[in-house]
């Protein structure tokens, strides 16, 4: 095989026909605006493995709470201060979705509604 057959990216958005006869399913897909093709390929992928290529097309939410955004999660008080501080000095467009709250606590129905149902002789509080 000669070196010029190889697939490569001197000829950006362009493919040759050769390649193109060689290639087996080729598709190339982006986001609607072009930002994001790492989390539109997420986006995808996880609609592929939901579908069966039979049935009525999926409904997907176009985005995730996540959206187009990165995610930080502090466990600390002075990580959370540090973040902070890291967002102000790049310029970063943050949200603080907690609220400054660095609290995890389970629902209050945690380890007291149990879903299994008792089997006789078994006494429940």
């Amino acid at each position: 095989m000669r070196a010029c057959e190889f697939i490569a990216e001197n000829a950006p958005g362009k493919i040759s026909k050769r390649h193109q006869k060689a290639s087996r399913g080729l598709y190339k897909f982006r986001d609607f605006g072009g930002y994001d093709r790492v989390y539109e390929l997420n986006r995808v992928m996880m609609a592929v493995a939901c579908a069966d290529g039979t049935d009525a097309p999926l409904e997907v939410d176009s985005a995730s709470w996540v959206g187009k955004y990165n995610t930080a999660s502090p466990y600390t008080k002075e990580e959370n201060k540090m973040l902070k501080q890291a967002f102000k000095a790049v310029g970063s467009d943050m949200v603080d979705i907690n609220h400054g709250d660095l609290d995890s606590e389970e629902l209050d129905s945690t380890y007291i509604i149990s879903p299994v149902v008792a089997f006789k002789g078994y006494k429940r509080r």
